[in-house]
């Protein structure tokens, strides 16, 4: 129960001055009459009554002085705890003489409660400050978009996650509306749904959840927004490289003979002479000796997927890599679009195997189709840098099977190269996306990473 006073301070210390002017009148008035009437001269009266009229006002102000002291000395420490000063203490006979509690005066009571108050603020804001790092160290780390939006829809809160998922930096969406960012439509409704490509055909699936808090005693919104896509492809790469290995083991243990021997074969026909089909018989153990060797090679490629290494990275210039692996394609003209330095740090032995994959498939593609050219042009994105590999070929009638090791749409092709990519970039912390061109027939792949080390 709080209590609450209608005497201002103010209004104390007239009220100790009044009181101390009417208990000090009558033993004033009483002193000085008994002076008056005394047989002394008229010089020694007035001087005695001068000193009672000095003492009785002097304590009277005195004591509202003190009154008025002690009230601005709290005043004062209050105001700076109010304003999180928590450095500033009052004096008490107790902190100086070693007096108890119950020892001391009550001002000094009222000096040790407000420094004990500003211990326990202290204390409060210091853990206030360690939960509040914890909370941003902890928001910071998790892989999970988490969005807080006030009664107005407003968002308030964003994490680094939540910043990638819609692309843009915290401090330029922090205080927008919900429908600016496209995510009204989750403030209401089921709290939580499967989302499927709610943010771009690169995003994938992923999972809302919606939940609610109070701030100021005002209730807020929160989004959570899980990505499933990332997780079940970790699982689906942690399938085909266990298939890889098993496959490349066992097919090899086979494939390794067949080809000795039938080199071996075809060694011993060769040195016989006039046995019937010789000619026949030589093609043939040729082809199970190429089929075997060819057999092989497909494998050894598959095995890239359960063998790649992780990144060891250098910071180096992005520009020489683009322009390298533009004069490694000669079957068409690979132009690089863009100019200028960029610094960058990763593994540039497997970002160039990354880069050589996708400008092959942009080249497959605009030879098929008649296409003139390919491009490469790169722009820096909210401390990302992205790649972006743009051919003129027929374009992509379907993208959600493109990144799945031994789905191919080449009559030649393996299978290998865009799960490969998919990897080395998901290794580096990034992602790579493939969509059809809005200007014109063909396909943009884009390589997303981040530009330093994450």
């Amino acid at each position: 129960m709080a209590f609450a006073s209608t005497r201002s301070p103010r209004n104390l210390e007239h009220a100790v001055l009044t009181l101390g002017l009417l208990g000090g009148l009558p033993a004033s008035v009483l002193l000085i009459g008994l002076t008056w009437n005394q047989a002394y001269s008229f010089e020694v009266r007035w001087t005695l009554i001068t000193i009672i009229a000095i003492v009785w006002l002097g304590s009277a102000t005195l004591a509202r002085q003190m009154v008025a002291k002690t009230m601005l000395l709290a005043a004062n420490l209050l105001g700076a705890l109010r304003e999180g000063d928590y450095s500033i203490r009052g004096a008490a006979v107790n902190d100086r003489g070693g007096r108890t509690a119950a020892q001391a005066s009550t001002t000094d009571l009222v000096m040790l409660e407000i420094n004990a108050l500003g211990d326990t603020l202290q204390r409060q804001r210091a853990e206030a400050i360690e939960s509040t790092a914890l909370m941003q160290s902890v928001m910071a780390a998790i892989d999970v978009a988490v969005f807080a939006f006030d009664t107005a829809e407003h968002l308030i809160l964003v994490n680094s996650a939540g910043e990638r998922l819609l692309g843009q930096k915290a401090d330029t969406i922090v205080g927008r509306q919900a429908s600016e960012l496209r995510l009204a439509p989750y403030l209401t409704g089921e709290s939580r749904r499967l989302l499927e490509q709610p943010f771009g055909p690169e995003r994938g699936r992923l999972e809302m959840r919606r939940s609610s808090f109070r701030k100021d005693g005002r209730p807020h919104h929160l989004l959570v927004f899980a990505d499933l896509s990332r997780a079940l492809r970790e699982e689906e790469q942690q399938a085909w490289q266990r298939i890889v290995r098993v496959l490349s083991h066992e097919i090899n243990n086979s494939l390794t003979p067949i080809k000795s021997i039938a080199h071996s074969i075809k060694r011993m026909i060769a040195r016989e002479t006039g046995l019937p089909r010789g000619a026949e018989i030589q093609e043939a153990l040729s082809l199970i000796e190429t089929r075997s060797g060819s057999l092989g090679r497909f494998l050894r490629a598959y095995a890239q997927l359960a063998r790649l290494p992780k990144p060891e990275r250098k910071s180096f210039d992005l520009l020489p890599l683009l322009k390298r692996i533009a004069e490694l394609e000669d079957r068409l003209p690979v132009k690089v679009i863009s100019t200028g330095s960029m610094t960058i740090k990763a593994d540039p032995d497997q970002l160039e195997q990354l880069l050589i994959n996708i400008v092959r498939n942009g080249a497959d593609a605009a030879l098929g189709a008649g296409g003139a050219s390919v491009e490469i042009e790169w722009t820096a994105v909210n401390g990302s840098i992205q790649v972006a590999i743009v051919d003129e070929g027929p374009g992509l009638p379907d993208t959600s099977n493109l990144f799945v090791p031994f789905f191919t749409t080449k009559p030649t092709g393996s299978g290998i190269g865009l799960a490969l990519s998919r990897q080395i970039a998901e290794a580096h912390g990034g992602t790579i996306t493939l969509e059809n061109r809005s200007d014109r027939k063909g396909c943009r792949a884009v390589l997303t990473i981040p530009k330093f080390e994450v």
